[in-house]
């Protein structure tokens, strides 16, 4: 059994992501075996607040080169987007990047 803070691995803080924050929208890297029902309640219980929709997306790995010209792979991860209730808090963490 995995705990919230196994689900939820760090936000995304990107401008792209922090445009969405004003619409009650935040982005989460989160484990790859994660649900949607596993993602919305670990972000209830870490944030106190109320999900209403939780969309989820592998990002695939890149190809680079890895020093001195070795091909090399950057890792796969998925991505959750979180919107939350219109009469749910915001998240406080996200409070001081929103312009």
């Amino acid at each position: 059994m995995a705990t919230a803070y196994d689900i939820i691995i760090r936000p995304i803080i990107t401008e792209r992501a922090m445009s969405g924050a004003a619409d009650k929208k935040y982005v989460f890297e989160v484990a790859k075996d994660a649900g949607k029902i596993e993602i919305k309640k670990a972000v209830e219980e870490i944030f106190g607040v109320k999900v209403a929709s939780v969309n989820t997306l592998t990002v695939p790995g890149k190809e680079k080169r890895m020093g001195a010209g070795r091909p090399g792979m950057t890792k796969t991860w998925k991505k959750a987007y979180v919107q939350l209730a219109a009469d749910s808090k915001t998240i406080e963490f996200f409070e001081g990047m929103v312009g």
